[in-house]
């Protein structure tokens, strides 16, 4: 692991660097930023790498029940001096009755991903949002190509997909989409998700070797002043940090 270098995932493994060859000036990078653990540490890395100045950030309201990750969002954005960017796709998912959202009639489930999928029988989870990661890549394509980047992020990790609880973070999806992405933009942008092998616990070792500042994230299912912590978010969150022998800062 390292945040000095990120590794594309898209066909031939063709990365940003190699895309920019024949465009003029610095590589400008775009990043799904939803305010939580692994957005924020992807932002950090990519800041690291291009400067902050070349990287923009993309927040995207889906119809959830809170808006606490969007203000994280806003607090990252603003801690690392980068351009945010916003959109609200909530109608796309308003005849979903996923519990995440807020029309749902469904309770937030309080319990690990590893309960809920052996309750499921193998179907995703319930705070599973209908193909919500592909439109959401979609989407944020179409801006960043328009915004001159060459790269776009996603911050999708093994631990989300293992046991088809987020299908769409897997690395099918992923190679899929990226090459979608390239042969949509004619080879100008490329799809990268270099977590997508890693657990949660390497994405927050890499995020404390480089300072990223959790305090201000936000990844639990629900709203209010603190995490519930028995959302399966929240388990995981916190047995990240355990796992590098440190302390959730919103738990401390």
């Amino acid at each position: 692991m390292s945040g000095e270098r990120i590794e594309g995932t898209g066909p031939e493994g063709v990365t940003a660097e190699k895309a920019a060859t024949a465009q003029a000036g610095p590589v400008k990078a775009m990043v799904l930023c939803s305010g939580g653990v692994d957005s924020t540490t992807l932002l950090a890395m990519a800041c690291n790498k291009y400067g902050s100045g070349n990287v923009h950030a993309l927040s995207i309201s889906y119809g959830q029940k809170h808006n606490r990750e969007i203000e994280s969002a806003k607090a990252v954005a603003k801690y690392y001096g980068v351009e945010q960017r916003f959109l609200d796709l909530s109608a796309i998912f308003a005849d979903s009755n996923c519990s995440l959202l807020v029309q749902s009639t469904e309770d937030i489930p309080q319990e690990s991903y590893a309960e809920q999928l052996e309750e499921s029988d193998g179907s995703p989870v319930s705070t599973y949002v209908p193909f919500r990661n592909g439109l959401f890549l979609s989407s944020a394509a179409s801006m960043a190509l328009s915004l001159g980047c060459s790269v776009l992020y996603y911050g999708a990790h093994h631990d989300d997909w293992a046991g088809n609880a987020y299908p769409d973070c897997s690395q099918e999806f992923v190679d899929a989409m990226a090459a979608a992405i390239s042969q949509g933009t004619g080879g100008e942008l490329h799809l990268e998700a270099p977590f997508v092998q890693w657990s949660k616990a390497d994405i927050v070792r890499e995020g404390l070797r480089l300072g990223v500042p959790y305090e201000l994230t936000w990844s639990c299912y629900e709203g209010g002043e603190k995490p519930c912590g028995v959302c399966g978010t929240c388990i995981d969150r916190q047995r990240a940090f355990e796992l590098n022998g440190t302390t959730d800062p919103l738990l401390s």
